[in-house]
């Protein structure tokens, strides 16, 4: 967000009015962007697709094979791409559309994968063989599959070399569709995992050592620029507020959507991008909190009109916490400790070329809504499943990065070809997210404006699987969790 105050190059502009007005210009878009919805449209959120031709659905990555992984061609967390890479907002009435489709399409979980548990295990090797079992006969990837048997969140990373396998451990349980048609835990309501995240995380783990996995929305030098020069001719909100709103939007522009470590066409990047595109709604007051008792940052500025904001740019991001990573002794067994997901907040700058620079400073309302937003994480991530589903990639992430860097599959001797096989099982291509459109609105506030907004996602996976410490109790959780002979999949 970008701070005009009047004492910058908007110094004259807005003397005439007693009370400046504050302008917020987020991300946002347009609500009468209607598009039909196709029956394997079925993931978080999505509002995409055109129930006329189920068969001719280009972006399902099948490539002959017939897997129909069920995978959104459209919208995750209430956000649509079109064929052009803009970033929309889905409507209610297409996020309710959604949801009753969904419910024809997908059955109940079967009643064995039970209540909320908190470890559920996952052999790697068995899924794959569950997986060449589907594909030899032809079928689709059962939900059962896909949805990884329930599974929300990975604690435990065991290496099992007797059978040449690695075993994934965590929270799980049979799902359901909310009213809003995501798919959650039948108890907690927390979203599960799918087996597409799983394997970008598995393909990406090397790329994101290079960087990490990011997302970011950012206004555009030019459209800075734009709206610099529109702003400080302004002498007042004018006449008519709705076209002034409206010019100062026009002169941003689309605002640039960047994705790095995850192929921009995939369904993680999705939920990084709706993840960062909901949390800037919320800050500023586009959206409702779907919490209780948390402002948006817009409401913190208009009720701190004396706050003493400068001519910055407050940009907030979210980023995972995890306490170090603990092992047994032999490298066999390991325990992530994730500390939750943390907003933080930095003050930009826009100098003379349009260009943003770091301050290092950390403003004082926005640290004090980043403060909110990380303190009421958890609840939102129940009430918001993109804010869920963001931690279980971060999971998947982290998970992946440590099965490289510590050379698991050597351990194990098993190389998970299946799952690292991009045309044997391949992952969804979707549109990728390129750019969304500016909106403003507007609060009454004493001599400031607030015009933009940027910030993202950050996961560095291979920075957070690097802090490591030996604990001997892990191998005794490794021991109980292995499967031995058990035949399924997944077992509890």
């Amino acid at each position: 967000m970008l701070y005009f105050a009047r004492h910058s190059f908007a110094r004259h502009a807005l003397s005439v009015v007693a009370a400046t007005l504050v302008f917020a210009l987020a991300v946002s878009g347009p609500s009468n962007c209607q598009r039909s919805l196709r029956a394997q449209d079925l993931d978080s959120g999505d509002t995409s697709g055109d129930t006329t031709d189920s068969s001719s659905d280009s972006n399902s990555g099948n490539n002959g094979n017939n897997t129909n992984f069920i995978v959104s061609t459209g919208a995750v967390g209430g956000i649509m791409i079109d064929a052009n890479g803009m970033l929309l907002n889905a409507s209610v009435d297409q996020v309710g559309q959604l949801a009753e489709m969904r419910r024809r399409a997908l059955g109940p979980s079967d009643e064995a994968f039970g209540e909320a548990i908190q470890l559920r295990k996952i052999s790697l090797r068995k899924l794959e063989a569950a997986i060449q079992d589907q594909i030899d006969r032809g079928q689709p990837i059962g939900e059962d599959i896909f949805y990884l048997a329930g599974l929300q969140r990975i604690e435990y990373v065991f290496v099992d070399p007797e059978h040449n396998d690695i075993v994934l451990a965590g929270s799980g349980e049979a799902w359901q569709l909310d009213d809003r048609g995501n798919v959650v835990g039948v108890t907690t309501g927390r979203p599960v995992m799918n087996l597409d995240d799983l394997l970008v995380a598995l393909r990406s783990a090397k790329a994101a050592a290079q960087g990490g996995i990011s997302c970011s929305i950012d206004p555009t030098p030019d459209g800075l620029n734009r709206m610099r020069a529109y702003v400080s001719q302004l002498r007042g909100i004018g006449p008519n507020p709705e076209a002034t709103i409206l010019n100062i939007q026009e002169s941003v522009g689309p605002q640039t959507i960047r994705v790095a470590g995850v192929p921009t066409s995939s369904h993680f990047a999705r939920v990084l991008v709706a993840a960062d595109y909901r949390m800037k709604r919320l800050a500023m007051a586009f959206d409702p909190a779907p919490v209780d008792g948390m402002p948006s940052f817009m409401q913190l500025v208009k009720a701190a009109p004396n706050a003493g904001q400068q001519n910055m740019l407050p940009r907030w991001w979210l980023e995972p916490r995890y306490d170090s990573v603990l092992k047994d002794e032999t490298g066999l067994a390991w325990q992530l400790r994730p500390e939750g997901i943390v907003c933080q907040t930095e003050e930009d700058f826009l100098d003379r070329d349009g260009k943003v620079g770091h301050s290092g400073r950390r403003g004082g309302l926005a640290n004090r809504w980043a403060s909110l937003m990380t303190e009421r994480y958890d609840e939102l991530a129940l009430a918001d499943p993109i804010f869920g589903q963001l931690e279980s990639v971060v999971d998947l992430a982290v998970v992946a990065a440590l099965i490289v860097k510590e050379d698991l599959t050597g351990k194990a001797q098993y190389s998970m070809p299946l799952l690292m096989d991009p045309v044997a099982t391949p992952s969804a291509r979707l549109e990728s997210p390129t750019e969304v459109a500016s909106q403003a609105s507007v609060v009454r506030q004493s001599r400031q404006w607030v015009i933009s907004v940027s910030g993202g996602v950050e996961i560095n996976s291979w920075q957070l699987a690097d802090r490591i410490e030996t604990d001997a109790a892990v191998a005794g959780v490794r021991e109980k969790s292995l499967a031995g002979d058990v035949d399924r999949w997944w077992w509890n």
